[in-house]
């Protein structure tokens, strides 16, 4: 249930409802709009009894929300989230690029591409320093150290940067060092590691599980937003399907259908959809026009001995291409 206040609520009654719901045994989150607070009541697990939240000072109006997922809903906050780390603004209608290699391999190959990636137009550089591999025998990531490459890259070249955190005792060490901790698929239901991203200080991107429904997408996102943390980026990187010309099937729908279930931001991941760099330009413009609010794009200098993904690292003139092709379909939309 949405609980929405008047226009000229105060503070202190804001306060009084959210201590009503407490008393009440649930939780009441405060969400600010651009015109009103709502508060969100959580931990019900059935219609809740309103009679005397309607009678408190303060409240307008009383609103059921019929999704599983609240905090994330359009039903609770129908204003879009933009999530803000420095001047950057993931959702403000500007698409945002974040592009990097796949792994960091070394502190020349991760400020090298960096550097690249920047007169470009990137704003954000991504890099694995863990590296959650199918085959225990792949390279599995620099650790800490590629951590400390990614806060050199930051301090060098002003970009913000991006990671993942595989488990619940790097998660801690990611956020020290990175601007946004990325939730990879195969992590998108691992329960605890969402509940600690949730008491995390840094923005969250959440990628989608390959074999995830949208509500499961959203409600791994509820996970993260019910722990306190507000700012959640979404990911589509594709979902398994019986095809076999592409690694994944980028899932365009998936984005539209969260613009009108969620006000969180949404981005792409072209890259790992694809497996192939060819696909990686096409369909980033697919999901631009779409209505993405951003990418995620594996760029490398020398994908050809790449130690993760090569084959689907864009090269740098081919990142140039697509950072152009962007700003015409941009002109276009």
């Amino acid at each position: 249930m949405l609980v929405v206040m008047k226009n000229d609520a105060t503070e202190e009654q804001v306060d009084a409802v959210i201590q009503e719901i407490q008393n009440m045994g649930y939780r009441g989150i405060p969400m600010p709009g651009a015109q009103r607070t709502a508060i969100c009541i959580i931990g019900n697990k059935g219609p809740v009894e309103d009679t005397q939240l309607r009678a408190m000072e303060g409240v307008k109006e009383t609103i059921p929300v019929t999704k599983p997922y609240k905090l994330v809903s359009r039903e609770t906050q129908a204003e879009s989230t933009v999530v803000t780390i420095g001047d950057v603004k993931i959702g403000a209608g500007e698409p945002v690029v974040m592009a990097g290699p796949c792994a960091i391999e070394s502190e020349e190959q991760a400020l090298t591409i960096a550097g690249l990636v920047k007169e470009q137009g990137a704003k954000v550089f991504r890099g694995g320093a863990f590296k959650p591999r199918t085959s225990p025998y792949a390279f599995q990531g620099m650790g800490e150290k590629g951590l400390k490459i990614l806060r050199k890259v930051r301090e060098e070249t002003g970009l913000l940067t991006v990671t993942e955190a595989t488990d619940q005792d790097n998660l801690p060490l990611v956020e020290k060092y990175a601007d946004i901790i990325q939730i990879g698929a195969r992590n998108m239901q691992n329960y605890s590691l969402l509940r600690l991203a949730g008491q995390a200080r840094k923005p969250v991107l959440l990628k989608r599980g390959f074999a995830a429904t949208i509500d499961e997408w959203l409600m791994a996102a509820e996970y993260i937003m019910s722990g306190g943390n507000t700012r959640v980026i979404l990911c589509e990187r594709g979902i398994r399907t019986f095809a076999d010309n592409t690694r994944n099937t980028l899932d365009l729908s998936a984005i539209p259908s969260i613009k009108e279930a969620s006000h969180l931001p949404v981005i792409a991941d072209p890259s790992h959809a694809a497996g192939r760099r060819d696909f990686v330009i096409p369909l980033s413009k697919g999901a631009i026009a779409v209505g993405a609010d951003g990418l995620l794009v594996e760029v490398h200098n020398d994908p050809a001995h790449a130690l993760s993904d090569g084959m689907q690292s864009l090269y740098p003139e081919q990142f140039a291409e697509l950072m152009q092709e962007i700003e015409r379909l941009k002109k276009c939309l």
